[in-house]
């Protein structure tokens, strides 16, 4: 239990950390779940490339919180180009 309280934590803190990079501020849901799910496609697209683990595979080192990041910040990269998409 107390594993899962962690995740969901640093998963919150990595999605607030993207949505400053990307200048989107999220709610706390919204960045729990960026952050989660960017993790989820780093450890698909970007984690192979560099031999690194996620959050999301039980792995909380710096190269697993970065490549974590790196996944919020493309999944936000993406949202913002369809919301600019919709709007324009």
């Amino acid at each position: 239990m107390l594993g899962f309280i962690i995740w969901i934590v640093v998963g919150g803190v990595i999605g607030w950390v993207a949505s400053m990079i990307m200048g989107s501020p999220e709610g706390t849901l919204l960045n729990i779940i960026v952050g989660i799910v960017g993790a989820i496609i780093a450890g698909w697209l970007i984690s192979p490339l560099v031999g690194v683990g996620t959050i999301n595979q039980g792995d909380f080192s710096l190269g697993a919180l970065a490549v974590s990041l790196l996944g919020a910040v493309a999944l936000l990269a993406v949202v913002n180009l369809f919301r600019r998409r919709r709007l324009g």
